[in-house]
């Protein structure tokens, strides 16, 4: 299990005021998911790529393609 620590919390606050300001408000729980894995330094696999292509240094990959 990967902890929400406060790295990932910085990254998710800084990330979620960047989209923010753009208009672009993730889902709360999407962004500390989003954090864990770009802190962690890791690859995030999700059919839901969607919900992920907006933030910044994070690498997903759709498991389905």
């Amino acid at each position: 299990m990967l902890a929400y620590d406060e790295a990932a919390a910085q990254w998710h606050a800084a990330e979620r005021a960047r989209l923010s300001g753009l208009g672009r408000t993730p889902a709360f729980v999407d962004g500390q998911i989003a954090a864990i894995a770009a802190t962690q330094q890791l690859t995030l696999v999700t059919h839901n790529h969607s919900d992920y292509q907006m933030f910044d240094g994070l690498t997903v990959v759709d498991w389905f393609e």
